[in-house]
């Protein structure tokens, strides 16, 4: 994997990660455990934590927890703060496409009220969860904290449908459905919210949102998708972690509230 260069110095802090197992998460973990972290890979089953922290190094672990549980939240947190004795930032990662692909994908006329609820419960109900409990370390900590939320393009305009022609993913077609444009925009609004409620503690909450990023699109979506791209390509999941990690950082000291898109133009056109 690569990693952005000029990295900050992110020792003795400890990041907590969720959907740390998936492409992103990894490579969000890499990047801050070579800024010298402390990461905790939160993800649904133990192994794939596990896997995963042993690759990242540095002292990282994981931690198993369903986010949609408060429960678990709890727990998670708990776990968390009794090994390290603190939490500096957490970057809200996860986010549910549901299982089932094709119900994912349905036509919005037909869409099953279930999945929308399903995608809905991880990607604001459980960034939600996360978001109070840690809130509730930092402010017992007294010395502030980070919060990135992941939203994407797609909280901030509606996608275009011709880059879907002919595209599939996993052995199907594809599109955007209105449930993930729908969540992501909640996410920006939540950090927003988050932001002015947390300012006075020092606790800052942040948004990024990625681009398009390489994951095993067919060529006909990659070739759609650089057609509508300033930077006329897809990102890699690498050049996600630069802005996190400066988000995340000390050189983002003064900056909360805010989007940062790493969408190689898609929302400048």
């Amino acid at each position: 994997m690569n990693t952005a260069p000029h990295q900050p110095d992110l020792s003795d802090k400890t990041v907590l990660i969720t959907g740390g197992g998936g492409i992103l998460g990894r490579h969000l973990g890499e990047g801050f455990a070579n800024a010298g972290a402390t990461v905790v890979v939160l993800d649904r089953e133990q192994q794939v934590c596990d896997d995963t922290a042993e690759l990242l190094g540095n002292g990282s672990f994981g931690v198993a927890c369903d986010i949609t549980q408060p429960a678990s939240v709890t727990d998670a947190m708990k776990a968390v703060v009794t090994r390290t004795g603190h939490l500096d930032v957490l970057v809200n990662n996860a986010a549910s496409k549901s299982r089932d692909v094709r119900a994912f994908f349905a036509p919005f006329e037909d869409y099953d009220l279930e999945i929308w609820r399903d995608v809905m419960s991880v990607n604001i109900d459980g960034m939600f969860l996360m978001s109070q409990t840690a809130s509730r370390q930092f402010l017992s900590q007294g010395t502030g904290g980070s919060v990135i939320n992941m939203a994407s393009i797609y909280g901030l305009v509606g996608p275009d449908p011709r880059i879907y022609e002919g595209s599939h993913y996993l052995g199907g077609p594809i599109n955007t459905p209105a449930v993930y444009s729908a969540s992501k925009a909640a996410v920006i609004g939540l950090t927003k919210w988050l932001a002015t409620h947390w300012g006075p503690h020092n606790i800052r909450a942040n948004c990024l949102v990625p681009g398009g990023v390489s994951s095993g699109q067919n060529g006909v979506f990659q070739t759609n998708y650089a057609a509508r791209t300033p930077m006329a390509r897809m990102a890699e999941a690498h050049e996600i972690v630069g802005p996190a990690l400066f988000l995340a950082s000390d050189a983002a000291s003064y900056i909360t509230g805010q989007v940062l898109a790493a969408d190689g133009g898609w929302t400048a056109w």
